[in-house]
C-alpha cells in the first residue's frame, strides 16, 4: 500500500496524465506500421523520442528487422525494480496482399497503420492491442522520470519484437513471434524483479494459459473427376472435413473439462491446405490442417498430446479415415502466486483507479508474454484496457481502436504500483 506521501505523489502524477499526449503517443505507433517480425522501426520510434527527452533508452537490436526498446530509471537499489512491459506487433501487416481476404474482404481503415483520433477514441492498425497499451507504459514511464522522486527500486520500460503467437512471416527473420524478443530481452541484461504486462483486459491477472500447436494430414486417393466413377474413390478435402468437424464439436468439451482458476482453455481450427488451385479436376492424396489448443497453467503439453493422440485415433476409426498428427509449437501456461508482491499491488492499484473491489476474470484463453516472463523466474501480473464499446463491433475493431480515457485509466494503475514497488523501501519481503 502506497504511503500517505506517495499518495499524495501518484495523484499529482495522475493529474498530469494528458489525454491529448496519450493520444499523440498512440499515433505515433499506430502510424509506423509493425506487423510481427518488422518491429525495428518502431522501436527506434519509441527510442528517439525517450532520448530526445534526456532518457536512458536503448534500441535492441535483434536483426534487421526486429528491435526491442528499453529504457531505465535508476534506483538505488533498496527495493526491487519494475518492469512496464508491452509488446509491439500487430497481428496483421497493413498490406492488402498480405492481409486479405483472411482479415476482411476489404482494407477497412482500422486495418490501415494510419492512426486517426475522433470523438475520445484513437482507431488503426493495433490501437488497442497492443500499441495501446505500449502508450500508457511510455507515458507511465515519462511522467515518472519527469516527477520529483527519489525511486529506490529501478523501473524499466520494456516494449518487445514479435509478441504475437506467429511463425516467423515470408522475408523475416527465422526467429519471430512466440515472444522471441521479450525472451531476447531478458537474456540480456534487462530482467527486473517483477513485470506488469500490459495487455487487453480490465482487470488483473496473474496466470494465463499456454497452446500446443497441432497439425493434422488426412489421406485420400489422387485421381480425376472423369475416374471417380470408374475406380475406388476417397477424397481427402473430404476425409479432413470429417475430422476438423469433429474436432470443432469437442474443443468446447476440453474447455469444461480444463477450467480452472482463471482460465477456460479454448481450441480452434485455423489453417487448411490441400490440392492444386491451378487444377481442380484432380482430388489430392493428403489434405493437411492446423489447430491450436489452448492449455491450463496446470496441464502440460505431454498431457495434452496424449489427449489428441487417443481422440484423432478414435475420429479415424469411427470415419473410417487415414491420418497423421504432429505438435509443431508449444508454449506452456504460466502462473504466478496470487500473494506475490506484484499481483497484489496490481490489484491495489486497479481498485485505487476503478473505487470498486476487483473481481478476476475466470474464463481467460488468451496467451502473452507474461508466459515468457514467467518461464524466466519473473512474477507477472497481467493489466490492460477494455474493449471499446461499439455498436456492430467486431475482432478487427476491438484490436484497432480504442476510448482515451481507459488509457487514462490505464496509466493511471501503471503509476500507482510502479510507486508501490519501486518508490517506497522495501518492506515486502524483497522479490519473493
Amino acid at each position: 500500500m502506497l504511503s500517505p506521501h506517495l499518495i499524495k505523489v501518484w495523484e499529482d502524477l495522475c493529474a498530469r496524465i494528458d489525454p491529448d499526449e496519450l493520444a499523440l503517443i498512440l499515433s505515433l505507433l499506430v502510424n509506423t506500421a509493425s506487423p510481427t517480425g518488422e518491429e525495428g522501426e518502431v522501436a527506434r520510434v519509441v527510442v528517439d523520442r525517450l532520448r530526445a527527452q534526456g532518457l536512458q533508452a536503448e534500441e535492441q537490436v535483434i536483426d534487421d528487422l526486429q528491435s526491442n526498446a528499453v529504457a531505465r530509471l535508476k534506483g538505488s537499489g533498496t527495493a526491487p525494480s519494475l518492469m512496464l512491459y508491452s509488446p509491439l506487433d500487430t497481428v496483421t501487416s497493413n498490406d492488402a496482399s498480405e492481409d486479405l481476404p483472411w482479415a476482411g474482404q476489404t482494407m477497412e481503415s482500422e486495418l490501415l497503420a494510419r492512426a486517426v483520433v475522433s470523438d475520445g477514441h484513437v482507431s488503426g492498425l493495433g490501437a488497442q492491442n497492443p500499441k495501446g497499451h505500449a502508450a500508457c507504459a511510455i507515458a507511465a514511464f515519462e511522467l515518472l522520470a519527469k516527477a520529483d522522486l527519489q525511486l529506490e527500486g529501478d523501473v524499466i520500460l520494456g516494449l518487445g519484437c514479435g509478441g504475437m503467437p506467429s511463425n516467423p512471416r515470408p522475408n523475416t527473420g527465422q526467429q519471430a513471434g512466440h515472444g522471441n524478443g521479450c525472451a531476447w530481452m531478458l537474456e540480456h541484461g534487462w530482467r527486473p524483479d517483477f513485470a506488469i504486462i500490459a495487455k487487453s483486459g480490465w482487470s488483473v491477472s496473474w496466470e494465463e494459459v499456454g497452446f500446443n500447436w497441432y497439425e493434422v494430414s488426412v489421406f485420400g486417393a489422387h485421381t480425376y473427376v472423369g475416374s471417380r466413377h470408374l475406380i475406388p474413390y476417397t477424397n481427402a478435402i473430404e476425409n479432413a472435413g470429417k475430422v476438423i468437424r469433429r474436432l470443432e464439436d469437442w474443443f468446447p468439451k476440453w474447455a469444461i473439462a480444463e477450467k480452472s482458476g482463471l482460465v477456460e482453455p479454448q481450441g480452434v481450427v485455423s489453417w487448411i491446405e490441400s490440392g492444386w488451385s491451378r487444377m481442380p479436376a484432380f482430388t489430392p492424396a493428403e489434405c493437411r490442417f492446423r489447430f491450436d489448443l489452448r492449455l491450463s497453467p496446470r496441464t502440460s503439453a505431454e498431457e495434452a498430446d496424449k489427449v489428441i493422440e487417443n481422440l484423432l485415433a478414435d475420429i479415424a476409426q469411427e470415419e473410417g479415415v487415414e491420418l497423421r498428427w504432429r505438435r509443431i509449437v508449444s508454449i506452456p501456461g504460466t502462473s504466478t502466486p496470487k500473494e506475490s508482491l506484484v499481483v497484489r499491488s496490481a490489484i491495489e492499484a486497479w481498485e485505487a483507479v476503478a473505487r470498486t473491489t476487483h473481481a478476476p476474470n475466470e474464463r481467460m484463453s488468451g496467451a502473452t508474454d507474461a508466459n515468457i516472463l514467467r518461464a524466466f523466474g519473473v512474477p507477472t501480473a497481467r493489466i490492460g484496457l477494455p474493449k471499446a464499446e461499439r455498436a456492430g463491433g467486431d475482432f478487427q475493431r476491438g484490436m484497432n481502436m480504442v476510448r482515451i480515457q481507459d488509457m487514462v485509466e490505464l496509466t493511471r494503475v501503471l503509476l500507482f504500483s510502479a510507486l508501490d514497488i519501486c518508490a517506497q523501501p522495501d518492506q515486502k519481503g524483497g522479490a519473493e
